[in-house]
């Protein structure tokens, strides 16, 4: 295997991030010798033909790299070794060979990696998991419109930070960074809890002094980067110490309340603890900040983690699945439950047993900085004792823990190599000095690719998807840092891009530290409550109280009442047309019939044979045919022509172009009927316009255009609306169907009255299928009091401004232009989309209301969603994706509670009208809306029964449409007519 093929496979979990970096700054790359041999710490050069003479080590000649799967380096060493006691560098490889992991090792430990981590997510699981994987509450990284004063505290080692962080959105994004470095003193490390976070309190104070803001209760985030168990954002349970840190009192304790009685104890200042944080999540805050791309945070210092976003829906101890929240892994521990025995060597295990921990921590141990420089130290001394090194003399320094550091492992040649070990009291030779500086590099490699084994992990739940980069390719940002290894990134990025070359992947580092995203967690909280509060207020109007339904339904039967009366008729706005439609099927129909069904910019025209007898049943057939818009809305001839004309060819289709056959009109507009076969138009909604139609008989209309043609001829038997189309469907199977509903691009209902109220017509006996035309409701200026500003501007640009007030607020072809507007305001008001309102945002129509159907869907993530808004030209992100799922959400509920509020007060009238106490009753439905969406239709029967709680309403979907409801009334008619003619 080569040095530098570096095992990344795992970064395919990563199709859209970036990572956020933190790490101290290393020279490029390591040069040996003053005669121009040089090689990147990651890469050795291959021997060029020319340079195949002589040993290893002289000047200008590059070390040989065996390739992958030969039988061992040492095979391939050409250098003739005239000392014993010295090493080429490719029989330090072979001394480590068992350092030097393959790809097939690394691609199955990140495996186990990877079963590790879905262990941690699982709440059954998670006990027994060595990768934790922590909640951290933190649910949203920045945006760029944070703006605030801010106070962050940067615990991690031995050193800590207190930080003043100013963020401005004032148009230039700025952020201002004060900050002060304090010791914590070792016996504080190994003291008391009590102790340290007094220290800390102090320095605090101290800090606070410093810039005379003493008197100011500012917002604080503390990043406390130890193994903790988060509650809350501002509720931190330690785990475990690391890092050297023994206080006693502390593990099992809330740090964040520990903090707050050493600062309430002094009593000389206070500050709001908003947020305590891992440093790798603070990373990755920080990054955020500058890549709104970085969902990743990766620590590599004197000690490792790593963090990323984990969508909701996975992560089982936490409640809830929406969105995401940050995952703080702790992989520090992967491999203590023995999973990485067979890669750990003899030197990792005697780190492991000198170490405050044993047993724990056992990948930080052999990737993290405060080990790194100690398992050099290892090597040397075993080599020495062996004799390959130093002559096989040992010193006193080098036998002395801790005292080859780790930032001995990036020193730059020869020389430095040279000076570094005569500082341990060692007399190196030339040859010490190059087996040395190659052990530093075997080490180093051996740690990064461990390191790999984690990253190629996470985040492992971001599913391939829709990119959404600016070339159409995934982008990923990682903040993270790159310890010790000078070209890590460079070459990380050359193999990333190799093996994932469908993603863009950008590491980016974190020149800030994690303080300043621990003030970054605070802003981020800040900006998130003040937002939510004001989109709530927004959307509050949308939100209808048990009180305010019941009113709606009281105000629904006052308007039917009107539409019902002689006298009152003519100002009501539900009109509650008389349909003559006074018989359902009994069974005994049979025959065929034609049905014409017109409701919208798609029609249908059906053969629809009834059956009787034993053989009951309906066969149909049908095709669709579709209305263009300038027919639409030009003249009522050129409309009717074309129906006329999709009927020919339909005939002609079915091979029945002489048959002259019953028809039965599903016209789905207000009509006034005087008898079963003649509806006058009363006025056109859905966005028709056809000229010459209003104050018409439709009926009329049809079979002139069928004369005009002069192909064939059909008696046209009745009209009706789709409504009670609808209700006769269902009837035929379900004889308790007294009610018709659609909630589709309209909303309608219908239902069987009693014929002594409908005083419209002569005759008190029986009842007779009233079409309420209810979409008109409110347009008298009765729901005034809860139609909001979106509901205004909705009408106000529509075709028909002030009329179908209801149907605007219920049905499919208003809806989404409803989110649409109050997206429109969110964005305005800085609460959406980072305050960017893009051009297709502002198109009128451009949100279907079928993306409430799919936005609202159980099983679509919030990536699809993302999707949805990217095709619409919304760059969003997973927050603006909760936002707009939010507030499809209240629209459609709404939607489903109003036309529920209706459906009580029909019901409720068909119980009073038979004196019952209780009524049994099936409600037919049609309409894409109500199909489609997955929640309208519980929602609307929950309300249902809610106000009308002394009747029991089964709702049946139409399966057929209203088109067979026509046919069956043209049916039944024909039955009528032909019995009466017996």
């Amino acid at each position: 295997m080569q040095h530098h093929s570096w095992s990344v496979l795992g970064w395919a979990f990563l199709p859209h991030f970036t990572v956020g970096i933190s790490a101290p700054k290393f020279p490029a790359e390591l040069r040996v010798g003053e005669q121009g041999m040089c090689w990147s710490t990651l890469s050795l050069r291959h021997r060029q033909p020319e340079q195949q003479q002589g040993c290893c080590v002289q000047p200008r000649v590059g070390w040989h790299v065996p390739e992958r799967g030969h039988p061992g380096p040492a095979a391939l060493c050409p250098c003739p070794v005239p000392d014993p006691m010295s090493l080429c560098p490719l029989q330090v490889d072979k001394y480590l060979y068992h350092m030097r992991l393959s790809d097939e090792t690394l691609l199955e430990v990140s495996q186990r990696f990877e079963k590790e981590m879905e262990k941690g997510l699982g709440a059954d699981t998670n006990p027994t998991a060595s990768v934790k994987m922590l909640p951290t509450f933190v649910r949203s990284t920045p945006d760029g419109t944070e703006d605030g004063d801010f106070l962050a505290l940067d615990l991690g080692g031995t050193n800590f930070r207190v930080l003043r962080v100013k963020v401005s959105d004032n148009g230039l994004r700025k952020v201002e960074m004060e900050n002060q470095i304090y010791a914590i003193p070792e016996e504080l490390m190994r003291g008391s809890g009590v102790q340290l976070f007094d220290h800390i309190a102090e320095c605090l104070a101290n800090f606070l002094d410093k810039l005379q803001i003493k008197d100011k209760k500012l917002p604080l985030g503390f990043t406390f980067s130890f193994p903790c168990h988060q509650t809350k954002l501002d509720e931190s349970i330690l785990v475990t110490w690391t890092k050297g840190f023994k206080c006693s009192s502390v593990e099992g304790r809330d740090v964040v309340s520990l903090l707050r009685k050493s600062i309430k104890k002094r009593g000389d200042f206070d500050i709001d603890i908003v947020a305590v944080v891992n440093d790798t999540v603070g990373t990755m805050m920080t990054c955020g900040y500058d890549d709104h791309n970085c969902e990743v945070g990766l620590i590599v210092g004197t000690g490792t983690n790593a963090c990323y976003m984990e969508e909701m829906r996975h992560i089982d101890l936490v409640e809830g699945d929406e969105g995401r929240m940050c995952i703080n892994m702790e992989w520090g521990a992967f491999g203590d439950d023995g999973v990485l025995n067979d890669i750990r060597t003899e030197f990792d295990r005697e780190i492991d047993m000198g170490s405050l921990n044993p047993g724990k921590q056992l990948f930080e141990k052999m990737i993290s900085g405060m080990y790194m420089g100690e398992l050099v130290r290892l090597i040397l001394v075993k080599m020495a004792k062996d004799g390959l090194l130093f002559g096989g003399r040992l010193t006193p320094d080098l036998l002395t823990t801790g005292h080859f550091e780790t930032r001995f492992v990036e020193k730059e040649g020869l020389q430095k190599a040279h000076e570094i070990l005569s500082k341990l009291g060692l007399e190196p030779s030339h040859e010490d000095c190059m087996a040395t500086l190659r052990i530093c590099q075997i080490v180093s490699t051996l740690a990064a690719q461990c390191a790999q084994l984690g990253t190629r992990e996470a985040p492992p739940n971001i599913p391939s998807g829709p990119s959404f980069g600016s070339q159409g390719v995934p982008e990923v940002t990682l903040g993270s840092p790159l310890l010790l290894l000078p070209s890590f990134a460079r070459r990380l990025h050359k193999t990333v891009r190799k093996l994932l070359p469908d993603c863009e992947i950008r590491f980016i580092r974190s020149e800030d530290g994690s303080g300043k995203g621990a003030a970054m967690v605070t802003a981020v909280a800040y900006r998130l409550a003040a937002q939510h509060q004001a989109r709530q207020k927004i959307l509050e109007p949308l939100r209808l109280s048990h009180e305010q339904l019941l009113e709606v339904k009281e105000r629904m039967r006052i308007e039917m009442e009107k539409g019902l009366g002689k006298e009152t008729h003519a100002e009501a706005t539900v009109k509650m047309l008389p349909t003559y439609v006074c018989s359902t099927p009994d069974g005994t129909e049979k025959g065929d019939f034609l049905a014409l069904d017109l409701g919208g910019t798609n029609f249908r025209v059906l053969l629809v044979r009834v059956r009787n007898g034993m053989r009951r049943g309906v066969e149909m057939h049908n095709k669709i045919y579709s209305i263009p818009v300038d027919i639409m809305q030009g003249t009522g001839e050129e409309l009717f022509d074309h129906i006329v004309h999709c009927i020919s060819d339909f005939l002609e289709y079915m091979g029945m172009k002489g048959v002259s056959l019953p028809l039965g009109f599903t016209f789905s507009f207000p009509c006034q009927q005087n008898n079963l076969d003649e509806g006058i138009l009363l006025k056109w909604t859905k966005g028709f316009k056809a000229t010459g139609c209003e104050g018409e008989d439709v009926v009329g209309l049809l079979k002139e255009a069928i004369h005009r043609r002069e192909e064939f001829d059909l008696d046209v038997v009745a009209v009706v609306n789709d409504t009670v189309g609808t209700m006769m469907t269902c009837g035929y199977e379900d004889p308790y169907c007294e009610v018709g509903l659609i909630v589709g691009t309209g909303s309608n209902a219908c239902y069987m009255e009693e014929m002594r109220n409908v005083e419209l017509v002569e005759g008190d006996e029986g009842r007779m299928c009233v079409n309420m035309e209810w979409g008109a409701f409110g347009d008298s200026g009765c729901l005034d009091d809860i139609r909001t500003e979106f509901d205004m501007a909705v009408d106000e640009l529509s075709l028909n401004p002030g009329k179908q007030r209801y149907e605007k607020m219920i049905s499919g072809m208003y809806l989404g232009e409803i989110v649409r507007n109050i997206l429109m305001d969110f964005t305005k008001k800085g609460l959406l989309f980072r305050g960017r309102i893009s051009e297709r945002l502002k198109t009128r129509g451009i949100f279907e209301t079928k993306f409430l159907s799919q936005i609202e869907s159980d099983c679509l993530a919030l990536l699809q969603v993302r999707s949805i808004l990217q095709h619409l030209g919304l760059e969003s992100t997973c927050d603006d994706s909760i936002i707009v799922k939010e507030v499809c959400t209240v629209v459609a509920r709404r939607a489903a509670q109003l036309c529920g509020a209706g459906m009580a007060a029909v019901v409720d009238k068909i119980r009073e009208n038979r004196g019952l106490d209780f009524l049994k009753v099936t409600v037919g439905v049609d309409g894409t809306l109500y199909k489609l969406h997955p929640h309208f239709s519980t929602v609307l029967q929950e309300t249902v029964k809610e106000l009308s709680p002394k009747c029991e309403v089964t709702f049946l979907q139409s399966e057929d449409g209203s088109g067979k409801g026509a046919a069956l009334i043209t049916a039944v008619a024909c039955r009528i007519r032909e019995a009466g003619q017996r």
